[in-house]
């Protein structure tokens, strides 16, 4: 058996944090003499604090830096306590910090700046008053020194900016250490074993936005168990409330028009990007989830792991609690990644590309004449209203001093252009681009409010939300036994085992030129570039791995191109995959095959399950807004035909 974890392939020294606990005395070997004080170290690691007050739990980067961690995302307004208590045996500790100054790439002055109080008490960072400043890594900060008698004791962590001040871990120490020793050091819980989960099941889908929940509900609808496993305690990926991407492309349209009515049961009915978080309604999709007999659902597990036979076949996934850093098991016969990265893949060493592929290579017309690792950018976006009086927003010394009256955004909403990352690794330097993205929305809406020609527009209006969840729209895409390109799409070339149809135009983002966005520092603004496509039934074989046997992937990490994920990269798209994989796994318990078998004997199954679809047969919202209709009747009218019985 060949276990595969994240932590260790991005980050060795850091391998024994994909276990977290939340508040540990590490226990040590110790010759104890009469009235000899043993020494102690306690872990309080900030995910597990049970009050978060305002800070939220960051869970993004775990796979790069190690561990969830506590963000002070205020919006410039200091956020509430974090509060927890801890036990000790006494005596006298000193206080380590693990913190990043995030604005340190782009500003000497530090944004997320905060206190940690003992017992009320607040300690010093070593050196200067607070902790959130200093190096732009993730590292220990030695902190000052407190005095405690045995017993339990109060811990709280003190926003004081309200900037995105952020905090890992806490450790107090009775022994000599240093901040090399404490990152080499692993954490309490990993040295738990992994609890199994409660049974063996049919399909483990790891990822829970819109195509693994399709996926999930689908395969539970006929007949399989299925364990959802989910990073995040909300359902929907980029459409839910903490990303709010709305839903794009078409669903019910040949050849299987009834593909997408498992979607229409909990897709949000109304659109637009960065609006209020009720606009995408993720209680519907938790009700739908919940409503299946056959899925048991894992919120706040981050899948790190997986263990395979030697030869490929994966037989468990393995996850940690994202906030008590408790360690789970997963075994199946198949496997599903929807996890948009491709992380099971990746760790199960399934073949794939990151990037664009040279023109030599696909033929494409739009591929570039070498091969490079741009990928479109992540999306951090906000939106203001009105403030009922007026608010101020004031301009920080750690903000872009590039922004000025000729490149500014004065707007009330940074919407889908607003992207950062492009040509960057979106999973490497994932924290940083999404960092960018909070920096040049901060210091563009304090621009606006202060100094910009049109500010008495902004007087009353005040910044509302602004995501700290980025919404990444590439990485990896792994390889199936077909790979869909540009000259599939643009010349009609079907395949035969085509599936649900994408319908979207091939859409790919490139960053504004320095003279278009009058900006010359890194590029946060995209430009579209649109190529009309006529539908196109996505092959089967894109969505199975071609050197793993038992793995499927729906949404955006399948088997096409750079230049071909432009189009299947729409949410609606991903859901009727999901769907589409949902059922094909149905067929693989049935004839007892994996998911290359379905299309070599069992083709025919599937496409009997396309055409019924597993709808609940019930009436729904109508699913066309963002479809872009005026360029498609045709299509609007399969569409009309398809739900002109199921549309509330």
């Amino acid at each position: 058996m060949k276990l595969k974890s994240m932590i260790g392939v991005f980050l060795p020294p850091l391998a024994a944090l994909c276990g977290q606990i939340a508040i540990s005395p590490v226990e040590r070997p110790h010759a104890v003499s009469s009235g000899e004080t043993v020494p102690e170290t306690v872990w309080v690691e900030a995910e597990s604090f049970r009050d978060h007050g305002g800070w939220v739990n960051d869970t993004q980067f775990m796979d790069q830096m190690g561990s969830p961690f506590l963000l002070a995302h205020g919006l410039g307004k200091p956020v509430a306590d974090a509060k927890t208590t801890f036990s000790a045996r006494g005596g006298k500790y000193t206080v380590w910090v693990r913190t990043r100054n995030w604005t340190a790439p782009w500003s000497d002055e530090a944004a997320g700046l905060f206190q940690v109080a003992v017992d009320g008490r607040n300690i010093p960072c070593e050196g200067m008053e607070f902790f959130g400043a200093g190096s732009g890594d993730w590292s220990w900060r030695k902190g000052g020194m407190v005095e405690l008698a045995a017993g339990e004791h109060a811990i709280a962590l003190r926003d004081l900016t309200g900037f995105d001040g952020r905090c890992d871990a806490i450790v107090l120490t009775t022994e000599a250490v240093d901040s090399a020793s404490l990152e080499a050091s692993p954490r309490p819980a990993s040295k738990r074993p992994p609890l199994n989960a409660p049974k063996k099941y049919d399909l483990v889908v790891a990822g829970g936005g819109v195509a693994g929940i399709c996926t999930a509900v689908t395969a539970s609808r006929l007949g399989l168990s299925v364990a959802l496993v989910h990073d995040r305690l909300v359902l929907g990926g980029n459409n839910s409330s903490e990303v709010r991407v709305h839903l794009g492309a078409y669903q019910n349209i040949p050849p299987y028009p009834r593909l997408g009515d498992v979607l229409a049961e909990f897709a949000p009915a109304a659109g637009g990007n960065a609006r209020r978080a009720d606009v995408y309604e993720d209680g519907r999709k938790m009700a739908v989830v919940k409503a299946e007999k056959n899925i048991d659902l894992f919120l706040g597990e981050h899948v790190n792991g997986v263990e395979t036979n030697g030869a490929g076949r994966i037989l468990a996934v393995r996850s940690v609690n994202t906030r008590t850093g408790a360690a789970m098991r997963y075994e199946a016969a198949l496997f599903a990644d929807c996890t948009g990265d491709g992380t099971v893949g990746f760790l199960a060493g399934a073949d794939f590309r990151m990037g664009r592929e040279a023109k030599s290579e696909t033929g494409e017309p739009s591929a570039p004449d070498r091969p490079d690792m741009v990928t479109m950018g992540a999306s951090v976006q906000w939106f203001a209203e009105e403030a009922g009086g007026g608010d101020g927003f004031p301009f920080r010394p750690w903000m872009l001093k590039t922004i000025n009256e000729e490149n500014c955004t004065p707007r009330l909403r940074g919407d889908w252009w607003w992207e950062a990352g492009l040509g960057r690794d979106q999973i490497a330097e994932g924290e940083r681009i999404r960092d960018y993205g909070l920096l040049v929305a901060f210091s563009n809406w304090a621009f606006v409010k202060n100094f910009c020609s049109r500010k008495r527009e902004f007087a009353g209006k005040s910044l509302k939300w602004m995501a700290y969840n980025a919404g990444r729209r590439e990485s990896r895409r792994l390889l199936g036994d077909f790979i869909l390109d540009q000259n599939h799409l643009r010349n009609r070339d079907l395949q035969p085992d085509g599936t649900c149809a994408t319908t979207w135009t091939i859409d790919l983002h490139l960053p504004k030129t320095p003279e278009e966005s009058k900006f010359a520092g890194e590029p946060y603004h995209s430009n579209s570039f649109n190529e009309k496509i006529w539908p196109y039934p996505v092959p089967y074989r894109c969505l199975y791995s071609r050197n793993i046997p038992n793995l499927f992937m729906a949404g955006r990490d399948i088997s096409v191109t750079h230049v071909a994920l432009g189009t299947t990269r729409l949410m609606r798209t991903h859901g009727m995959m999901g769907e589409v994989v949902g059922m094909a796994a149905s067929v693989c318990r049935r004839r007892s095959c994996d998911p290359r078998g379905v299309y070599a004997s069992h083709f025919g199954d599937l496409k009997a399950l396309m055409e019924k679809g597993a709808g609940d047969g019930g009436r729904h919202p109508r699913q066309d807004y963002n479809c872009q209709k005026s360029l498609d009747p045709d299509i609007k009218r399969h569409y009309e035909d398809s739900v002109k019985n199921r549309i509330k």
